[in-house]
Parts: C-alpha cells; structure tokens; sequence
C-alpha cells in the first residue's frame, strides 16, 4: 500500500509541474505514458531513436490498471501529442514510425561499421570484451547516420559496467571514442 500511495503521489506531482497545454515536457523530452503489456522490441527502438526525436516514453502500469488512471494517462498523452503536434508539424506520427519500422535494421548497420574498425577492436580488448558479445545501446542522433554508441561489459563486478561511448557515422562509416 506504501508503495501505491507513493507512486499516486510522484503521478501527481509529475502531472502538475507543467502547464496543461505543452503536455509532459520535462528535460528537453516529451513524455508519453504507457500502460498493458510492454511491446519490447517497440520500446526499444523507441530508445533508440529518442535522442533525434526528443520523445521517451515511461510506463506508469503494467497490464492492471483502473479506469481512472488510464483516463488520466490518455488525457495528458492527448496533450503532448498534441504539442508534439505543434513543434513537429502533423506528419510527426508517420516519420516517427517510419524511424521505428527502420531503426533495428540502423542499429545492424551500425554494428557493421563497428566490427570492421580497427579502434573499436582495440578498445573492447582493452575492456575485456568479446566481438561476438558486445552489449550496447545504440541511439539515433540526425537522418545523417550519425550514431552514439554506449558499450558495456556486465562481467565487471563494480556498479559503472560501462565501458566506452561511441561516435559512429554510417554513412561515412566513421568511429570516434567520445571521452
């Protein structure tokens, strides 16, 4: 019940801090709340792409939901995707999804330039890292194929598994370590 209360308390606040008309803007993101089962592989594009677009999305239940929650999930949604509306223009929609459908075949070829470069090699041996098992998040900076690569090592018994952060370009099939 501690758990409901405060959760029902953070909605609140985080529903007030803005003015009703921009919707949930926070941080330089728009934020859209979900709710049912999660769509993983949709979410994770979504991820990927949220730096380019400026939009996350946070999960505020899972599949059990009352109907008072969700009405007030859809009516601030409503709102920013309204003022999503207004920033972008009314074709947002098709071009996020369009960079959706696109982006797991983008993170592939993202993957592609990595693997053929020779600093990348070289930093993974310096981490301990095998090629052939690299965890990363992959984010989508611009249309102009340009890439921020964060490359883990889960193996490391500290708290930071993080290991290096990556500048990649496809289209010039570029890698820069970003310090």
């Amino acid at each position: 019940m501690k758990i409901s209360g405060a959760f029902l308390i953070m909605m609140i606040v985080l529903f007030s801090c803005k003015k009703e008309d921009q919707g949930s803007y926070y941080g330089d993101y728009f934020w859209i709340y979900t709710y049912g089962y999660p769509r993983m592989e949709f979410f994770e594009a979504a991820e990927g792409i949220s730096e380019k677009w400026k939009i996350k999305y946070h999960a505020v239940s899972g599949c059990m939901i009352d109907q008072k929650m969700r009405n007030t999930v859809d009516a601030k949604n409503k709102k920013t995707y309204a003022a999503i509306e207004n920033k972008l223009g009314k074709s947002w929609r098709e071009k996020y999804n369009r960079d959706i459908d696109h982006f797991m075949m983008k993170k592939v070829d993202v993957m592609d330039v990595l693997i053929t470069n020779k600093l990348f090699r070289e930093e993974l041996k310096k981490h301990y890292i095998e090629i052939d098992n690299v965890d990363k998040d992959v984010f989508e900076l611009s249309d102009e194929g340009d890439f921020r690569v964060i490359v883990y090592n889960n193996d490391l018994k500290y708290e930071n598994k993080e290991c290096l952060r990556l500048a990649v370009n496809t289209k010039n099939r570029t890698v820069n370590l970003i310090q």
